[in-house]
């Protein structure tokens, strides 16, 4: 199983270990190496704050884009902060749920594109909705690159990235694809703390669906009203919908 998860735009204010070094998917390292000088020289120019889709309160943000290279790194598992990852609460899972994290979660990225928990990246400022001059917009330049790096990987997809992090890897039919409804509508306010809950309880039971309907009945054993929509099209992913109340995620 794998499980797919945004980035946060909230993030660890700086690191504690050795400059950035090499990162899981080393096949990537040229294009990241390629969006990373392309940000640095962006994020030093008149029009950084409007190339990167930024307002002028976070022009603090721009320093850390420019010390990419020699500010001290930590491990994505604490960079990322924000509702998801404080209820998925990767620095309290049990031994054996961390060391399926480490297996497991994947987080997308518009600088790295795609990152394992372990891996020790600077803080930084960038969405993957970010288009970059002599690269083009994010999620279409990481498509391709991403595809033949993940493609190759084997299990269920459990995908909690937001519209825009989606378009970078598009796992197809093997993937599900997690919504949150509140009588029924899409929710936003509480769809992150809830794909964090059920990212958690994945990793702490232990569980390996290996289709659709498999994570849907775990996901039901372990107290969610989750429910698996119809078999989409050739080559898409499924929809699973977990029904939430104000007061609880799980029933």
């Amino acid at each position: 199983m794998l499980i797919l998860l945004p980035p946060s735009e909230g993030k660890a204010s700086q690191g504690n270990g050795p400059p950035l070094g090499e990162l899981s998917f080393p096949a990537l390292a040229k294009p990241r190496e390629r969006v990373l000088k392309t940000l640095m020289r962006v994020s030093k120019g008149r029009g950084a704050l409007t190339t990167l889709g930024l307002t002028e309160g976070l022009a603090p943000e721009l320093a850390k884009n420019l010390a990419l290279r020699e500010a001290a790194t930590l491990p994505a598992a604490e960079l990322y902060t924000g509702v998801l990852y404080d209820n998925l609460g990767l620095a309290t899972l049990s031994p054996a749920a961390r060391a399926r994290a480490e297996e497991s979660v994947l987080i997308f990225s518009g600088l790295w594109g795609v990152l394992r928990i372990s891996d020790r990246v600077p803080p930084y400022r960038l969405s993957m909705g970010v288009a970059l001059p002599s690269v083009g917009g994010l999620a279409a330049y990481w498509r391709p690159k991403l595809a033949k790096e993940l493609d190759r990987l084997p299990g269920l997809v459990v995908d909690m990235r937001s519209v825009t992090y989606t378009a970078a890897w598009q796992p197809g039919g093997r993937a599900v694809a997690v919504r949150v409804l509140r009588d029924g509508k899409v929710v936003s306010h509480m769809a992150k703390a809830t794909r964090g809950e059920i990212a958690r309880a994945l990793l702490e039971c232990g569980a390996a669906p290996s289709t659709p309907d498999e994570l849907a009945k775990i996901l039901d054993d372990l107290g969610y009203a989750a429910r698996l929509g119809e078999a989409p099209r050739a080559g898409k992913p499924w929809t699973l919908d977990v029904d939430v109340t104000d007061e609880s995620t799980p029933k």
